[in-house]
């Protein structure tokens, strides 16, 4: 086993997650070994064609991962990983919520104007019902070209992406989103919470809703707090100057300062941890990937082994 690589451990947990059939009338390559070559990857920012051979032909790892992010297969994984942990009792729901800036490499500039053709859809059967190796539903890759709808933008950063997310009290992403770098942070702020969808081990809906959640002043508007009020979700986030003196110039009309717990407010670093473990990996902490959904199952399966490693 090469450093980085699953352990036994490790790879039972997620094994029992991993489609059996490819769609196409055949089975997959070794998932270990491929997934191993698509997480040296992603540790270390190699190009694809020179990955080690003990991975197996290069064109075959990105492949998989290229269709893994199409059809949704790693954010299936993550929420299944993320399933079997809530059922023991191991995620802590006081949650928090920020953004990262990811400098754009030029290799992930010159997408190429059409999107590629979606993948096949695969795990129903001929009335319709999921089959066995059902992973994640296919759809379309989002991007058509240019660099808006490929989650590249500009910012003080130059040539950037953006990572918007929510990690658990733990330190461990519960949900991401790919954006330019100059999209603001509240504007993404109901998808990130939104995206939370950790299955039931029985029957029962997904659970989407934390015990509390923190978040800075790049939150502090009033459509936010209105989302988290009409959802029912215990918040944290300081008011920003300006509008507290505005609040303050209206006197009486301006109505009560929003509640703010400050020893609540000291557990949001948990997502700047959770931020700074992400971007150890470094195709997360810089982009080379030129299709924002790509460069999106690359931040998921960093999220996916952080998850099966602790």
């Amino acid at each position: 086993m090469g450093r980085g690589d699953l352990s036994d451990a490790e790879w039972e947990r997620l094994q029992p997650f991993l489609p059996v059939g490819n769609g196409r009338c055949g089975r997959w390559r070794d998932h270990r070994q491929v997934i191993d070559g698509i997480l040296h990857r992603v540790r270390t920012g190699v190009q694809w064609r020179d990955l080690p051979e003990r991975f197996g032909p290069w064109k075959t790892v990105y492949e998989r991962h290229r269709l893994w992010s199409a059809d949704g297969t790693w954010e299936r994984l993550l929420q299944q990983v993320q399933a079997a942990a809530d059922a023991a009792g191991e995620i802590d729901w006081d949650i928090s919520v920020d953004s990262t800036i990811v400098r754009a490499h030029q290799h992930a500039a010159g997408a190429r104007t059409n999107p590629p053709p979606a993948p096949r859809s695969k795990g129903a059967g001929r009335d319709g019902t999921p089959e066995r190796d059902t992973v994640a539903e296919s759809r379309r890759p989002l991007g058509g070209g240019g660099a808006g709808s490929e989650g590249l933008g500009r910012s003080r950063g130059g040539f950037t992406s953006k990572l918007h997310l929510s990690a658990d009290g733990r330190c461990r992403p519960l949900s991401l989103i790919v954006t330019p770098g100059q999209r603001a942070d509240c504007t993404q702020f109901k998808p990130v919470l939104e995206k939370i969808r950790v299955p039931r081990s029985g029957l029962g809906r997904p659970r989407k809703k934390p015990d509390s959640l923190a978040a800075d002043r790049a939150y502090s508007n009033g459509p936010v707090r209105e989302y988290l009020r009409r959802r029912g979700v215990r918040h944290t986030i300081p008011e920003k100057t300006d509008s507290q003196a505005a609040r303050l110039s209206r006197g009486a009309r301006g109505g009560r300062p929003p509640a703010f717990d400050e020893d609540r407010y000291k557990k949001r670093n948990t997502v700047e941890r959770t931020i700074n473990r992400l971007k150890q990996s470094r195709a997360v902490a810089t982009r080379y990937d030129k299709r924002a959904y790509v460069f999106l199952g690359t931040a998921t399966a960093a999220a996916l082994a952080i998850w099966l490693r602790t």
